[in-house]
């Protein structure tokens, strides 16, 4: 009986160290996906989202301006180092957005894909004093894009997931929750933060331009810094002004170089659609029938559900093609094709375009605000200033080194704090006899000066 009873337990033993052994065997895929719930709604959403993440990195010149909230603790000036961040794909074709501190001064900006893939990337707009700039991947193949969510219905306390780029670690996810809205964060003159999401998500060197995703995936900001000696308080600029920024941005660039004769209003979210406001009346628009009142449905066979798909489907088209549009009108979809050239720059004497002829530069006031805080930082006594935002290659500005970014002061002891100030010094006698004309901008907080040398123009000269 005992012999019996002994037998029984080793038995018993035996087959519990094979079902422990069994138990050890991996699970297959197929169990592990629907016999678990370790696929939660924050697996779902970085899946989602992350094949549309890239990483950027290149050498670059790091300045206090640009890493101040991106961890720098060298107390300001000029470093070169081995600069990263992350970017979101936006557009098939392969259009990032990004910070634009990620891609300051970087000669050689490198991209990593989601798969592994290692390319090169080259910036197309900027738009410093948001911190936020768009590049072109060189890829041949289309790339996933990442799902568009809305910031205008954000609630603190709802969970959020962070992508990124940390320290070099890529794809490196985090999570958090919204834990202020609203904030205000200035940095300087070129990096106006406003209206910032604050999360409590772990960002890092490496995280700048990545996306903040809420639990269904979908991108509702772009992280952007965080506080230096703080823990768990970052910040993110809310999706629907970045898609207004770098839709700006966009609209500025495609205006500098190609000529439509249409103007277009919309909305930043899918379904606000893109309607013409304004046919000049000498464009081929106007000779190929569109007309004021027009709904944009589709640009070639891209279609277009909002302002940012048509400025996006608009850098496909070169001076001198053809622009085939698919037309909304009485509730009818009609087919046109509208003849395109180079933009010369000019299309009045207004005083924006003046600046663009004369000096090459396109520029807009600077707040009251921002000046306020500019001379509060500097010390100085601005009256106001004039924010850059293109600058015409060729140009004297140009020439002379300007940069977008850069805040107009004064020209040849006269101030500019408004466009038409800029208008009546170029207009001025002295200053169409083509002088050797001393300017002064600011910088980075600095106060620099150079020399245009304007040349001379006729009084009855129309630019």
């Amino acid at each position: 009986m005992a012999i019996s009873m002994i037998t029984a337990l080793e038995s018993s033993t035996a087959t519990a160290q094979v079902n422990s052994l069994t138990s050890f065997e991996p699970a297959t895929a197929h169990r592990r996906v629907t016999d678990s719930h370790r696929e939660t709604p924050t697996v779902l959403a970085v899946r989602r989202a992350s094949p549309a993440v890239v990483n950027l990195h290149g050498q670059k010149t790091v300045r206090s301006t640009a890493a101040g909230l991106a961890g720098a603790t060298d107390g300001g000036g000029f470093r070169q180092v081995n600069g990263m961040g992350t970017g979101v794909v936006i557009d098939p074709r392969g259009y990032v957005i990004t910070n634009y501190h990620v891609v300051e001064d970087v000669d050689n900006i490198r991209v990593t894909l989601a798969d592994g893939t290692v390319t090169s990337a080259e910036l197309i707009a900027a738009r410093p004093r948001n911190d936020l700039a768009l590049v072109k991947v060189k890829i041949s193949q289309e790339l996933p894009t990442i799902p568009r969510g809305t910031s205008s219905d954000l609630m603190v306390g709802e969970d959020v997931i962070a992508i990124g780029n940390a320290y070099g670690y890529v794809h490196t996810c985090t999570q958090g929750i919204i834990s202020a809205l609203h904030r205000d964060v200035p940095v300087n003159d070129t990096q106006d933060y406003e209206d910032l999401i604050q999360i409590s998500a772990g960002i890092n060197p490496g995280n700048s331009g990545g996306p903040l995703l809420n639990i269904n995936g979908e991108i509702i900001g772009v992280n952007v810094a965080v506080r230096v000696g703080a823990q768990q308080i970052a910040f993110a600029i809310p999706i629907d002004q970045v898609v207004q920024i770098v839709t700006t941005m966009i609209d500025e660039h495609n205006a500098n170089r190609l000529d439509t004769g249409l103007r277009t209003q919309g909305g930043p979210r899918d379904g606000d659609g893109v309607t013409i406001t304004h046919v000049s009346a000498s464009s081929p628009a106007a000779r190929d029938g569109l007309k004021p009142g027009d709904r944009v449905v589709r640009v070639g066979s891209r279609p277009v559900d909002d302002r940012l798909d048509f400025s996006l489907a608009m850098l496909q088209v070169d001076a001198g093609q053809q622009l085939p549009l698919g037309i909304e009108r009485g509730g009818e979809v009609m087919e046109l094709a509208v003849a395109t050239s180079q933009s010369t720059g000019t299309d009045s004497g207004s005083p924006s375009e003046t600046a663009w002829a004369v000096i090459g530069i396109r520029a807009k006031p600077v707040g009251q605000s921002a000046m306020s805080r500019l001379n509060a930082r500097m010390r100085t006594p601005y009256r106001g200033g004039l924010y850059i935002t293109a600058v015409r290659p060729g140009s004297a500005a140009a020439e002379e080194g300007i940069q977008v970014g850069d805040v107009l002061l004064g020209i040849h002891g006269w101030q500019t704090a408004s466009v038409s100030d800029l208008a009546g010094i170029l207009e001025h006698p002295d200053m169409r006899q083509g002088p050797r004309a001393k300017f002064y901008i600011v910088r980075r907080e600095q106060t620099l000066y150079g020399h245009f040398q304007l040349a001379s123009r006729s009084a009855a000269t129309n630019h």
